[in-house]
């Protein structure tokens, strides 16, 4: 999946990678690269898993040892898709709320815009007008739910069990796949969360 961030910070330096790993590593973006050229030139549903594996010179049974379903080639695991969520609620502004917060999120990572570079834009429009690679997206991102309306409770002083925290989780992760079908889904989006809004500005005043 293209990133939509790049990491300047200067950090530790990484553990070394041994050869076997390095090598198997390099077979999965191999793997990776030829589905997704693939299916930008011809379509998800037009493609078929041999065709990937012979572009990209493995058999389908190591293909299947990197992705076991066929969506799972369109996606990386991404291990810093968690950290940037939270991090959109943990590190907002001062005085933004947290439903405006995960909005500017979804609008930045799971949209494209006029700003965003090409092949960015080429890989979510394949999602969005892929019904079985939205369903898959879909289920990565709310596996983030539990995480992330800890956050939410954290940055708010609820108790960490309070279904209202799990509640706009849910429905922000939720969001944007119910904008997809519209002509404009940004503009869905953002109406979708002025209601979050409205509803948690709504029920943490009754807390207060």
């Amino acid at each position: 999946m293209p990133s939509t961030t790049t990491d300047t910070a200067a950090g530790p330096s990484p553990t070394p990678v041994g050869r076997r790993e390095r090598k198997k590593a390099a077979t999965r973006q191999a793997i990776a690269d030829a589905a997704l050229h693939l299916f930008l030139e011809r379509g998800y549903d037009e493609v078929g898993i041999r065709e990937i594996a012979d572009a990209a010179d493995v058999s389908t049974t190591t293909l299947f040892k990197h992705f076991p379903v066929k969506e799972a080639l369109v996606f990386d695991e991404d291990s810093d898709q968690e950290t940037r969520l939270l991090a959109a609620v943990r590190e907002r502004p001062k005085g933004q709320s947290i439903p405006a917060a995960l909005r500017e999120h979804a609008l930045t990572t799971r949209l494209a815009d006029t700003g965003s570079d090409a092949g960015f834009t080429a890989f979510t429009n394949l999602v969005a007008g892929t019904p079985a690679l939205r369903d898959y997206a879909q289920n990565m991102w709310l596996r983030h739910t539990a995480a992330l309306a800890q956050a939410i409770a954290e940055e708010s002083g609820l108790a960490a069990g309070d279904p209202v925290c799990a509640a706009l989780a849910h429905f922000a992760l939720e969001a944007p796949r119910a904008a997809y079908p519209h002509d404009n889904p940004r503009k869905a989006i953002t109406r979708a969360f002025d209601l979050l809004e409205h509803g948690w500005s709504a029920l943490t005043q009754i807390k207060a």
